[in-house]
């Protein structure tokens, strides 16, 4: 099987069998090309004649190019999965990737917001312009559920199950979740579609979050409302709209919540991936102790 072929059935099966996002699909086959151009600079061997030396062989030599462990661990895990797709279609007899390890990485922990900083950004948003109600509720529902930025500008008023206090959102993979929300959020929503969602775009109608034509918000927007709010008190840290998913998880965990509950809200399909909210936690609780132990 040639490399166009194997690309081409590759991508099927990320998006048909893995149901995986276009973002997602596109990072595995840049990754994959990656050893395909590694494969014709060096001895043009086709997919199924890959061996595990001449992936050792990629790995050093993108590592020589000076990508970051990060991005060698995950063009690793991407091309891990290529074979196993292949291996998976009997198009290889087995994944000449799967007992190779990706290098040792340290866990960076992500920047998180005080309580007092996010009611000081929210505080800072301008309520008598035409957009104030709609980034007021839209930072009250990120926040309160913890959502990603996809999920927030694709959220639905027919999923808003205010009544029962839960919204329902569709994350990766196409997975849905229950999410509960919160009094203020449910308060500041129901003020933002009641009396100042407006202009609706045709079609468009079934969107919470909108601009000022009526079609939904864009990734960028919200990325540039929050960084706006940010400059206005002076806040120092480099934030984004996940650094308030990572803040909702990191005050639940702070507040004692349990960690499988906090992966439900998350939706995070492994725990190990949620339970980086417990360093956070445990680098909490030791300041804690440092300042207030009378030996430490």
């Amino acid at each position: 099987m040639n490399w166009e072929s194997a690309i081409k059935d590759f991508r099927q099966y990320l998006r048909l069998e893995r149901s995986l996002a276009k973002n997602s699909i596109d990072a595995y086959l840049h990754d994959v090309d990656k050893l395909r151009q590694h494969a014709f600079c060096t001895h043009a061997k086709d997919p199924d004649a890959i061996v595990t030396q001449d992936i050792r062989d990629f790995l050093e030599w993108i590592y020589s190019l000076g990508m970051s462990p990060h991005s060698q661990a995950r063009v690793l895990s991407g091309i891990k999965t290529f074979y196993h797709y292949l291996a998976l279609e009997s198009v290889v007899a087995h994944n000449p990737a799967a007992l190779i390890e990706a290098p040792r990485l340290g866990r960076k922990l992500p920047d998180t917001l005080s309580i007092v900083e996010i009611d000081a950004l929210i505080g800072a948003i301008d309520l008598s312009s035409p957009e104030g109600p709609r980034n007021r509720a839209m930072l009250e529902v990120l926040y309160s559920c913890g959502l990603r930025v996809s999920e927030l500008i694709d959220l639905k008023i027919s999923n808003l199950f205010l009544d029962i206090e839960f919204i329902r959102v569709t994350g990766k993979g196409n997975k849905e979740r229950l999410i509960p929300i919160g009094h203020s959020a449910i308060k500041h929503l129901q003020l933002y579609l009641q009396h100042d969602r407006k202009e609706v775009k045709a079609g468009m109608e079934d969107y919470v979050f909108l601009n000022r034509r009526g079609a939904p918000l864009s990734r960028v927007m919200v990325f540039i409302i929050i960084k706006d709010l940010a400059a206005k008190i002076g806040l120092q840290k480099t934030i984004s709209p996940h650094t308030f998913r990572h803040s909702f998880a990191t005050h639940l965990i702070e507040g004692g919540a349990d960690l499988r509950a906090v992966q439900d809200m998350l939706g995070h399909e492994s725990i190990s991936t949620t339970e980086i909210y417990t360093h956070l936690d445990r680098d909490y609780l030791r300041s804690v102790m440092i300042e207030c132990h009378p030996r430490a």
